[in-house]
Protein backbone atom coordinates (compact mmCIF):
# COMPACT_ATOMS: atom_id res chain seq x y z
CA UNK A 1 0.00 0.00 0.00
CA UNK A 2 1.06 3.40 -1.24
CA UNK A 3 0.67 6.27 1.53
CA UNK A 4 2.13 9.87 1.47
CA UNK A 5 4.55 11.02 4.40
CA UNK A 6 2.53 12.20 6.88
CA UNK A 7 5.52 14.82 7.12
CA UNK A 8 4.62 15.78 3.41
CA UNK A 9 3.39 19.58 1.89
CA UNK A 10 2.33 19.38 -1.56
CA UNK A 11 2.60 23.28 -1.89
CA UNK A 12 6.42 23.01 -2.05
CA UNK A 13 6.39 20.87 -5.02
CA UNK A 14 7.58 17.23 -3.53
CA UNK A 15 6.10 14.20 -2.43
CA UNK A 16 7.26 11.30 -0.35
CA UNK A 17 5.56 8.57 -0.48
CA UNK A 18 5.85 4.89 1.76
CA UNK A 19 4.90 1.77 0.32
CA UNK A 20 5.95 -0.94 2.69
CA UNK A 21 9.95 -0.29 3.46
CA UNK A 22 10.26 1.92 0.07
CA UNK A 23 10.54 5.30 0.53
CA UNK A 24 10.05 7.15 -2.86
CA UNK A 25 10.46 10.89 -3.39
CA UNK A 26 8.15 12.54 -6.41
CA UNK A 27 9.62 15.55 -7.86
CA UNK A 28 6.35 17.28 -8.71
CA UNK A 29 6.71 20.41 -10.47
CA UNK A 30 6.06 19.12 -13.69
CA UNK A 31 4.70 22.81 -15.59
CA UNK A 32 8.52 23.68 -14.88
CA UNK A 33 10.19 20.75 -15.59
CA UNK A 34 10.56 20.11 -11.81
CA UNK A 35 12.99 22.86 -11.69
CA UNK A 36 14.36 22.58 -8.32
CA UNK A 37 13.87 25.33 -5.82
CA UNK A 38 15.46 26.33 -2.46
CA UNK A 39 11.97 24.92 -0.89
CA UNK A 40 12.17 21.70 -2.29
CA UNK A 41 15.88 21.05 -1.91
CA UNK A 42 15.34 21.65 2.08
CA UNK A 43 12.75 19.00 2.07
CA UNK A 44 15.04 16.98 0.26
CA UNK A 45 17.24 17.45 2.47
CA UNK A 46 15.07 16.72 5.65
CA UNK A 47 13.31 13.81 4.39
CA UNK A 48 15.98 12.24 2.93
CA UNK A 49 17.89 12.49 6.77
CA UNK A 50 14.95 11.13 8.24
CA UNK A 51 14.72 8.02 5.81
CA UNK A 52 18.31 7.30 6.58
CA UNK A 53 17.85 7.13 10.09
CA UNK A 54 14.46 5.31 9.95
CA UNK A 55 14.95 1.56 10.36
CA UNK A 56 11.83 0.50 8.34
CA UNK A 57 12.88 2.16 5.12
CA UNK A 58 14.79 0.11 3.34
CA UNK A 59 15.17 1.29 0.24
CA UNK A 60 14.64 4.35 -1.67
CA UNK A 61 13.52 5.75 -5.17
CA UNK A 62 13.56 9.05 -7.03
CA UNK A 63 11.61 9.92 -9.92
CA UNK A 64 9.89 12.82 -11.65
CA UNK A 65 6.28 13.90 -12.42
CA UNK A 66 4.91 14.46 -15.53
CA UNK A 67 5.52 13.14 -19.19
CA UNK A 68 7.93 16.43 -20.22
CA UNK A 69 11.01 14.82 -17.83
CA UNK A 70 12.65 14.03 -14.70
CA UNK A 71 13.67 17.07 -13.62
CA UNK A 72 15.37 20.26 -16.16
CA UNK A 73 17.52 20.97 -13.11
CA UNK A 74 18.12 23.76 -10.52
CA UNK A 75 15.59 26.46 -10.61
CA UNK A 76 18.57 29.36 -11.87
CA UNK A 77 16.65 32.11 -12.26
CA UNK A 78 15.73 31.58 -8.33
CA UNK A 79 19.66 31.31 -7.61
CA UNK A 80 20.48 33.95 -9.89
CA UNK A 81 18.23 36.68 -7.80
CA UNK A 82 19.91 35.35 -4.74
CA UNK A 83 23.14 36.08 -6.68
CA UNK A 84 22.11 39.42 -7.27
CA UNK A 85 20.25 40.35 -4.01
CA UNK A 86 21.97 38.28 -1.17
CA UNK A 87 25.24 36.13 -2.32
CA UNK A 88 25.44 34.64 0.47
CA UNK A 89 22.35 33.00 0.46
CA UNK A 90 23.01 32.24 -3.15
CA UNK A 91 26.15 29.82 -1.83
CA UNK A 92 24.05 28.69 0.68
CA UNK A 93 21.87 26.88 -2.06
CA UNK A 94 24.68 25.53 -3.29
CA UNK A 95 26.19 24.27 0.21
CA UNK A 96 22.70 22.79 0.88
CA UNK A 97 22.21 21.09 -2.72
CA UNK A 98 25.79 19.57 -2.72
CA UNK A 99 24.89 18.03 0.90
CA UNK A 100 21.70 16.70 -0.95
CA UNK A 101 24.03 14.68 -3.29
CA UNK A 102 26.34 13.89 -1.06
CA UNK A 103 23.93 12.22 1.18
CA UNK A 104 22.66 9.80 -2.03
CA UNK A 105 26.36 9.43 -3.19
CA UNK A 106 26.76 7.82 0.43
CA UNK A 107 23.68 6.67 1.28
CA UNK A 108 23.54 3.64 3.53
CA UNK A 109 20.49 2.07 1.57
CA UNK A 110 19.78 1.07 -2.01
CA UNK A 111 18.94 4.02 -3.73
CA UNK A 112 17.51 4.01 -7.65
CA UNK A 113 16.88 7.03 -9.73
CA UNK A 114 14.27 7.19 -12.26
CA UNK A 115 15.01 9.17 -15.24
CA UNK A 116 12.63 10.37 -18.68
CA UNK A 117 12.71 13.24 -21.03
CA UNK A 118 14.79 16.05 -19.99
CA UNK A 119 17.08 15.42 -17.10
CA UNK A 120 19.65 17.43 -16.89
CA UNK A 121 21.61 19.88 -14.54
CA UNK A 122 20.94 19.57 -10.88
CA UNK A 123 18.40 16.78 -11.62
CA UNK A 124 21.23 14.72 -12.55
CA UNK A 125 23.08 15.61 -8.98
CA UNK A 126 19.65 13.67 -8.17
CA UNK A 127 20.34 10.75 -10.18
CA UNK A 128 23.15 9.69 -11.40
CA UNK A 129 24.50 9.17 -7.64
CA UNK A 130 22.09 7.11 -7.20
CA UNK A 131 23.14 2.96 -6.91
CA UNK A 132 21.42 2.20 -9.56
CA UNK A 133 20.22 4.51 -12.62
CA UNK A 134 17.45 3.58 -14.72
CA UNK A 135 16.21 5.25 -18.16
CA UNK A 136 13.68 5.63 -20.52
CA UNK A 137 13.90 5.64 -24.16
CA UNK A 138 12.89 9.09 -23.72
CA UNK A 139 15.76 10.41 -22.15
CA UNK A 140 17.64 13.74 -23.00
CA UNK A 141 20.09 14.15 -20.84
CA UNK A 142 22.82 17.12 -20.35
CA UNK A 143 24.84 19.22 -18.14
CA UNK A 144 24.31 22.79 -19.92
CA UNK A 145 25.71 24.92 -17.42
CA UNK A 146 28.41 26.42 -19.74
CA UNK A 147 25.64 27.60 -21.94
CA UNK A 148 24.37 30.08 -19.07
CA UNK A 149 27.85 30.52 -17.40
CA UNK A 150 28.18 28.28 -15.22
CA UNK A 151 30.30 24.78 -14.76
CA UNK A 152 29.32 21.23 -14.58
CA UNK A 153 28.41 20.52 -11.03
CA UNK A 154 26.36 18.90 -8.35
CA UNK A 155 29.64 16.22 -8.70
CA UNK A 156 28.98 14.91 -11.86
CA UNK A 157 32.50 15.28 -12.91
CA UNK A 158 33.01 12.08 -11.26
CA UNK A 159 31.08 9.85 -13.51
CA UNK A 160 32.04 12.53 -17.27
CA UNK A 161 35.54 11.69 -15.86
CA UNK A 162 35.39 8.09 -15.95
CA UNK A 163 33.10 7.96 -19.46
CA UNK A 164 35.09 6.43 -22.52
CA UNK A 165 37.33 8.26 -24.02
CA UNK A 166 36.78 11.76 -24.06
CA UNK A 167 33.28 11.83 -24.17
CA UNK A 168 33.02 13.05 -20.86
CA UNK A 169 34.87 16.07 -21.72
CA UNK A 170 32.98 16.94 -24.53
CA UNK A 171 29.91 16.66 -22.74
CA UNK A 172 30.78 19.09 -20.26
CA UNK A 173 32.17 21.46 -22.43
CA UNK A 174 29.35 21.69 -24.96
CA UNK A 175 26.58 20.53 -22.63
CA UNK A 176 25.29 18.59 -25.23
CA UNK A 177 22.34 16.39 -25.03
CA UNK A 178 22.55 12.63 -25.23
CA UNK A 179 19.85 10.07 -25.54
CA UNK A 180 19.75 7.21 -23.64
CA UNK A 181 21.39 5.12 -25.68
CA UNK A 182 24.03 7.42 -25.84
CA UNK A 183 24.08 7.96 -21.59
CA UNK A 184 24.26 3.78 -21.35
CA UNK A 185 27.18 4.53 -23.72
CA UNK A 186 29.10 6.81 -21.14
CA UNK A 187 28.07 4.67 -18.28
CA UNK A 188 25.38 7.60 -16.79
CA UNK A 189 22.55 5.06 -16.58
CA UNK A 190 22.86 1.72 -15.94
CA UNK A 191 19.68 0.60 -17.15
CA UNK A 192 17.34 1.41 -20.01
CA UNK A 193 14.26 -0.16 -20.14
CA UNK A 194 13.05 -2.00 -22.83
CA UNK A 195 16.74 -2.33 -23.63
CA UNK A 196 18.63 0.13 -26.36
CA UNK A 197 18.93 -0.45 -29.95
CA UNK A 198 21.90 -2.64 -31.44
CA UNK A 199 22.79 -0.28 -33.31
CA UNK A 200 25.74 2.07 -31.80
CA UNK A 201 24.23 5.59 -30.21
CA UNK A 202 25.15 8.81 -32.10
CA UNK A 203 27.87 9.03 -29.03
CA UNK A 204 29.84 6.33 -29.75
CA UNK A 205 29.15 6.76 -33.11
CA UNK A 206 31.06 10.18 -32.39
CA UNK A 207 33.70 8.85 -30.68
CA UNK A 208 36.72 9.15 -33.14
CA UNK A 209 36.07 12.83 -33.23
CA UNK A 210 35.46 13.43 -29.78
CA UNK A 211 39.03 11.48 -28.93
CA UNK A 212 41.02 13.64 -31.15
CA UNK A 213 39.65 16.75 -30.72
CA UNK A 214 38.73 16.84 -26.96
CA UNK A 215 42.36 15.47 -25.85
CA UNK A 216 44.58 17.77 -24.14
CA UNK A 217 44.05 20.41 -21.47
CA UNK A 218 43.80 23.64 -23.75
CA UNK A 219 40.17 24.38 -24.69
CA UNK A 220 41.15 26.54 -27.19
CA UNK A 221 43.33 24.51 -29.24
CA UNK A 222 40.18 22.25 -28.88
CA UNK A 223 38.09 24.53 -30.66
CA UNK A 224 40.66 24.71 -33.48
CA UNK A 225 40.39 20.97 -34.04
CA UNK A 226 36.97 21.10 -33.98
CA UNK A 227 36.79 23.78 -36.91
CA UNK A 228 39.44 22.36 -39.08
CA UNK A 229 38.38 18.32 -38.85
CA UNK A 230 36.91 16.82 -42.04
CA UNK A 231 33.83 15.36 -39.95
CA UNK A 232 30.58 17.70 -40.34
CA UNK A 233 29.53 16.80 -36.93
CA UNK A 234 32.64 18.27 -35.13
CA UNK A 235 32.56 21.26 -37.27
CA UNK A 236 29.16 21.87 -35.72
CA UNK A 237 29.75 21.30 -32.53
CA UNK A 238 32.64 24.21 -32.86
CA UNK A 239 29.94 26.13 -33.77
CA UNK A 240 27.94 25.18 -30.32
CA UNK A 241 30.99 25.52 -28.67
CA UNK A 242 32.00 28.84 -29.56
CA UNK A 243 28.20 29.93 -28.04
CA UNK A 244 29.52 28.97 -24.68
CA UNK A 245 30.94 30.99 -21.79
CA UNK A 246 34.32 31.16 -22.58
CA UNK A 247 35.48 31.26 -18.87
CA UNK A 248 32.91 28.67 -17.99
CA UNK A 249 34.16 25.96 -20.85
CA UNK A 250 37.45 26.47 -19.62
CA UNK A 251 36.78 26.14 -16.13
CA UNK A 252 34.69 22.69 -16.90
CA UNK A 253 37.52 21.50 -18.81
CA UNK A 254 39.95 21.74 -15.62
CA UNK A 255 37.21 20.68 -13.60
CA UNK A 256 36.52 17.44 -15.09
CA UNK A 257 40.45 16.82 -15.32
CA UNK A 258 41.04 17.36 -11.76
CA UNK A 259 38.19 14.98 -11.26
CA UNK A 260 39.86 11.89 -13.05
CA UNK A 261 42.81 12.36 -10.02
CA UNK A 262 40.06 12.75 -7.07
CA UNK A 263 39.27 9.19 -5.82
CA UNK A 264 35.63 9.85 -4.33
CA UNK A 265 32.52 11.51 -5.61
CA UNK A 266 33.08 13.65 -1.85
CA UNK A 267 36.09 15.25 -3.34
CA UNK A 268 34.74 16.92 -7.09
CA UNK A 269 31.83 17.92 -4.42
CA UNK A 270 33.85 19.92 -2.38
CA UNK A 271 35.67 20.91 -5.44
CA UNK A 272 31.73 22.24 -6.75
CA UNK A 273 31.40 24.52 -3.59
CA UNK A 274 34.70 26.17 -4.14
CA UNK A 275 33.79 26.94 -7.92
CA UNK A 276 30.27 27.73 -7.25
CA UNK A 277 31.48 30.18 -4.11
CA UNK A 278 33.35 31.79 -6.50
CA UNK A 279 31.46 31.87 -9.36
CA UNK A 280 28.84 33.52 -7.16
CA UNK A 281 31.10 35.92 -6.75
CA UNK A 282 32.65 36.48 -9.86
CA UNK A 283 31.58 34.93 -13.58
CA UNK A 284 29.14 34.92 -16.38
CA UNK A 285 26.54 33.34 -14.43
CA UNK A 286 24.12 36.36 -13.89
CA UNK A 287 24.68 37.74 -17.80
CA UNK A 288 23.82 33.64 -18.81
CA UNK A 289 21.14 32.99 -17.10
CA UNK A 290 19.45 36.84 -18.35
CA UNK A 291 20.53 36.22 -21.70
CA UNK A 292 19.08 32.19 -21.75
CA UNK A 293 15.71 32.57 -19.37
CA UNK A 294 15.14 35.83 -18.18
CA UNK A 295 15.54 38.40 -21.04
CA UNK A 296 15.29 35.22 -23.37
CA UNK A 297 17.45 37.39 -26.11
CA UNK A 298 19.95 34.32 -26.47
CA UNK A 299 22.60 36.82 -26.97
CA UNK A 300 24.96 37.00 -23.93
CA UNK A 301 28.05 39.59 -23.48
CA UNK A 302 30.36 37.17 -21.88
CA UNK A 303 33.21 38.75 -20.18
CA UNK A 304 35.75 37.35 -22.45
CA UNK A 305 35.75 37.15 -26.63
CA UNK A 306 36.67 33.81 -27.13
CA UNK A 307 38.72 30.66 -25.30
CA UNK A 308 42.26 31.79 -26.60
CA UNK A 309 41.30 35.37 -24.47
CA UNK A 310 40.91 33.38 -20.99
CA UNK A 311 43.81 33.68 -19.00
CA UNK A 312 45.18 30.43 -17.52
CA UNK A 313 45.22 32.31 -13.91
CA UNK A 314 42.06 33.38 -13.70
CA UNK A 315 40.86 29.51 -14.35
CA UNK A 316 43.17 28.77 -11.72
CA UNK A 317 41.31 31.89 -9.41
CA UNK A 318 38.10 29.64 -9.51
CA UNK A 319 40.01 26.58 -7.79
CA UNK A 320 40.98 28.26 -5.17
Amino acid sequence: MTEQDPKTTTDQHVRFERDGGLGRVVLDRPKAINALSVAMMVQLDEQLRAWREDPAVTEVEIRGEGERGFCSGADVREIRELVLTDPDAAVGFFELEYGVNQMIATFPKPVTSRVHGISMGGGLGLALHARHVVAEPSLQLAMPETTIGLFPDVGINWQLASAPGETGTYLAMTGQTIDAAGARYAQLVDEVTGGVPEEPSQLERDREWIDECFAGDDAAQMLERLQEHPEERARQTAEVLAQKSPLSVCVALEAVRRAGRMTSVSEVLAQDLTLARNFVADSDFVEGVRAQLVDKDRNPTWRHVSLDQVPVDCVQRMFR
